[in-house]
């Protein structure tokens, strides 16, 4: 069968990112999209992590890590990276590699797919939200989790992309140059590759620490794409698990499988104290 002409696009690299696409892609499948579902992986996930992806009908596509200099991945490795950018808002937990962001770029190789949209698997999606496929490219929603000044920063985890050989092929030879350190990964360097991106509403990347941040701006009747930035909904406990804790429950439904809740029955944020 051939596939559909657009798809959304995650990925695995690892036991944890499994968990969480398998309840990204239950939560697309609920929304009722007619499109792909596709599950890039690195070679390092064990077929019993992948099985439930399969289960509920993902394209799984196996990538490698991007043909890149020594030089390159020593600056980019885990210790590297977050000795020289560290993370002073929240924490990465461990099984977080930096060099694996990377690997989100060949969804450009995704020819057969006239758009896709790409979210990352620490992702809910909320309601059908395949207008995306009409943005054009580069579409992301900003990194606003603070405060509103951050409008001007892109966040890499839900953007919108068309799949072409050419723009692959340039957006190698910008990322690998002498010295070059991407602070961010993938999400500083898709800023400054596509320097002239086109913001979707924040609603379609609404970033967990908005709950507490900024519980203004949050609206359970508008949210299509809840991200849990930072930790994770699947660790067994964080040190910010008690201030999440609906937003937590919410994705363990999705991931057992569990009948959903009504959104406009969850919970609010508390104003700040």
């Amino acid at each position: 069968m051939a596939p559909a002409p657009f798809a959304f696009v995650t990925l695995v690299t690892n036991s944890d990112y499994a968990m969480g696409a398998t309840a990204l892609a239950r939560s697309i499948r609920l929304t009722g999209t007619a499109a792909d579902i596709v599950a890039l992986h690195t070679g390092g996930v064990a077929p019993d992590d992948l099985a439930p992806l399969a289960a509920l009908q993902c394209r799984l596509i196996e990538v490698e890590h991007l043909p890149l200099s020594d030089a390159f991945n020593e600056r980019h490795g885990r210790k590297n990276l977050h000795g020289a950018a560290p993370f002073t808002k929240g924490r990465k937990p461990d099984f977080h590699t930096p060099l694996d962001n990377f690997c989100k770029l060949r969804l450009w190789q995704l020819t057969e797919y006239d758009k896709v949209v790409f979210i990352d698997a620490d992702a809910l999606v909320l309601r059908n939200i395949d207008r995306l496929f009409d943005y054009p490219e580069f579409s992301a929603a900003p990194n606003v989790y603070e405060n509103l000044t951050d409008f001007h920063r892109l966040n890499s985890g839900v953007f919108v992309a068309k799949p072409s050989w050419e723009t692959f092929g340039r957006m190698l030879a910008a990322l690998d140059q002498p010295d070059v350190f991407w602070r961010r990964t993938d999400q500083t360097f898709l800023e400054t590759f596509f320097p002239d991106w086109h913001g979707l509403p924040v609603f379609m990347n609404m970033l967990q620490y908005v709950w507490f941040n900024m519980p203004a701006l949050w609206d359970w009747d508008s949210i299509a794409v809840l991200h849990y930035q930072y930790e994770k909904p699947w660790e067994a406990d964080h040190p910010k698990a008690d201030l999440l804790r609906p937003l937590i429950e919410l994705w363990r439904a999705f991931h057992e499988g569990r009948e959903i809740p009504a959104l406009s029955s969850l919970p609010k944020p508390a104003a700040p104290s």
